[in-house]
């Protein structure tokens, strides 16, 4: 006997939560009743919405915009005119960075160690932000580089990369001048090294 009672709030208890459920709004209900009918075109497909807007492209398309072997003509700051073309036949290391970027800074170390200890790799620091030459060397007194280091216009940079959306971004371009592998954030000299296996 002493369970029917709490059989009874448990039924009552269902009951009124039952009742608080919130009902149709009536602003949703006037919105489905008043929306327009899609257009339909004369062949009875749906017609183009001329207020949407145009699908993103797609991460396929941008990639096949992309040239597969980049062209790169820069003034470094202290090592002459790189040309990316001239560096065929050895593997080439395209590094965006900046001097406000920390990530980019604990990559310089490694890269000079990579430059350095591989006479089939080339490494290029592409300085993406606005800096006088003047600061920049400044800069590379304090956080030495052993690769050449170009300045980059940030409003213009080079045509056949993409623009950085994010730094460090990182190109291993390879001997017959195609882009082996793209890493966007900091890469390791063992990142690079075994990219070049895998590409062989």
């Amino acid at each position: 006997m002493t369970s029917l009672p709490r059989v009874l709030v448990s039924a009552l208890t269902l009951l009124m939560l039952a009742a608080c459920q919130p009902a149709s709004s009536p602003d949703v209900e006037a919105a489905q009743a008043t929306e327009p009918a899609p257009s339909i075109a004369a062949d009875n497909s749906p017609a183009a919405d001329p207020s949407a807007e145009p699908a993103p492209a797609t991460a396929e398309s941008a990639k096949a915009d992309a040239p597969t072997h980049p062209a790169l003509q820069v003034q470094t700051l202290d090592h002459g005119a790189f040309d990316l073309a001239a560096e065929r036949g050895q593997w080439v290391v395209v590094n965006f960075w900046a001097t406000w970027c920390k990530p980019c800074l604990k990559e310089i170390p490694d890269l000079s160690a990579f430059d350095q200890a591989r006479d089939d790799v080339r490494v290029i620091g592409l300085a993406y932000e606005e800096i006088t030459p003047e600061d920049m060397r400044a800069f590379l007194t304090r956080h030495p580089a052993s690769y050449p280091i170009a300045l980059l216009d940030p409003y213009d940079p080079p045509a056949d990369f993409e623009t950085p959306r994010g730094l460090p971004l990182t190109y291993l371009i390879a001997p017959d001048g195609r882009v082996a592998k793209k890493f966007l954030g900091p890469v390791t000299s063992a990142d690079l090294a075994q990219a070049i296996t895998d590409a062989g």
